[in-house]
């Protein structure tokens, strides 16, 4: 089976830009495909600023780059002779399934179909297409210079190479493949901070401790730069509230249910640091300060 070639992204959003930028850093042809015209030319700000500002470090010249980048609203036109897409649309099964039966329709035979989902096993979406031997999840974490890991899991009937062409490839983007061995609901490393997250926004919704306080303890047993409730602002609480409900629905277990203060959140429209506020202030980000973690500090 030959190499991976040219890389398409369906979505042009946060993730989207970030894996395209990665991709033509380490030398791939990359098309970027996204309905929303409007959404192609923030997607392109986005891929320049990440290819400027972190990965031309890593991978080569941005100019380079960038030249082997290319924005589309032409379905078509991205797909061509394409031998990865990487779709990257909102956390929704039936839009997912949407997306890969048009890829499906429209991609070369040998092309091999890979989900970001965070959350979603590709099994729940892979009846959609034909190719089911050719399915993929494939989740990067973000911001993906520091956290440079991509887990991969099989879907029900997807072949050996597929997985041993994708763990390569992410390799060859300087990413470390953490491969999950039988499906699992959040992968690897997602499953274990699913749990994480899952406590902490028990423990706000019922009151048990202050999400600050949960945050700077977080922040100091780890050594992260900011708690867990920093993290879903960063995520976007409209994604992580997805997240969860995915988890509720895929288990009927009531523990695992998203809070409903963080449907009030969305509701305000106060969706974390792309909106500027959430959890916290994101004009004065105080949780990344060292004052946050101050012992003398009191809110």
């Amino acid at each position: 089976m030959e190499k991976i070639k040219t890389v398409a992204i369906i979505g042009a959003g946060f993730m989207g830009s970030q894996i395209a930028s990665r991709a033509a850093v380490f030398g791939y042809n990359v098309r970027v495909f996204d309905i929303n015209k409007k959404q192609l030319i923030k997607g392109d700000e986005m891929t320049r600023f990440f290819t400027d500002g972190h990965f031309a470090n890593e991978g080569g010249d941005a100019k380079d780059a960038l030249k082997r980048t290319k924005f589309t609203s032409s379905i078509d036109d991205a797909l061509e002779n394409v031998d990865l897409v990487i779709e990257a649309v909102t956390e929704s099964v039936d839009v997912k399934k949407k997306v890969f039966a048009e890829i499906d329709k429209k991609a070369p035979l040998h092309a091999i179909i890979g989900t970001n989902s965070s959350s979603l096993p590709v099994s729940k979406v892979e009846d959609a297409v034909k190719r089911k031997d050719r399915v993929v999840n494939l989740h990067f974490a973000s911001p993906i210079p520091e956290r440079n890991y991509v887990e991969i899991m099989k879907g029900t009937e997807t072949a050996d190479e597929v997985i041993d062409l994708v763990v390569e490839w992410a390799r060859s983007i300087n990413c470390v493949p953490l491969v999950a061995k039988k499906e699992s609901m959040g992968f690897v490393i997602n499953r274990v901070w699913h749990s994480a997250r899952r406590d902490a926004l028990a423990m706000w919704k019922d009151g048990f401790a202050d999400y600050k306080d949960i945050d700077r303890g977080w922040m100091l047993m780890t050594g992260m730069p900011a708690g867990i409730f920093g993290a879903i602002d960063f995520i976007g609480i409209d994604v992580v509230y997805d997240i969860e409900k995915s988890y509720f629905e895929n288990s009927g277990d009531e523990r695992f249910r998203p809070p409903a203060g963080l449907k009030e959140m969305i509701d305000r429209g106060d969706l974390g640091m792309k909106t500027g506020k959430g959890f916290y202030d994101w004009s004065d980000p105080e949780f990344t300060k060292p004052e946050f973690l101050d012992p003398k500090k009191k809110d």
